[in-house]
């Protein structure tokens, strides 16, 4: 059995948004985080507008952000 767990979901975005946006993925959970109280694709619409960010990675960034983490 190999030990080699492979990224799924939307964090298997990051390491392509990172290098696209050359920010990581803090910065961007920082600008959601002004944005906390709209909704999902608002939080979409605000990364793809104000930032330029492609829909699948702004979705991806927000689907992680929103998702609730464990503890």
């Amino acid at each position: 059995m190999t030990t080699d767990t492979k990224i799924k979901g939307p964090a298997s975005y990051f390491p392509s948004i990172e290098k696209t946006y050359g920010k990581p993925v803090a910065h961007w959970f920082k600008v959601l985080d002004s944005v906390k109280d709209q909704k999902h694709m608002e939080q979409v619409a605000l990364l793809k507008s104000e930032h330029k960010i492609g829909h699948g990675h702004a979705n991806a960034l927000v689907a992680y952000y929103r998702a609730p983490q464990p503890v």
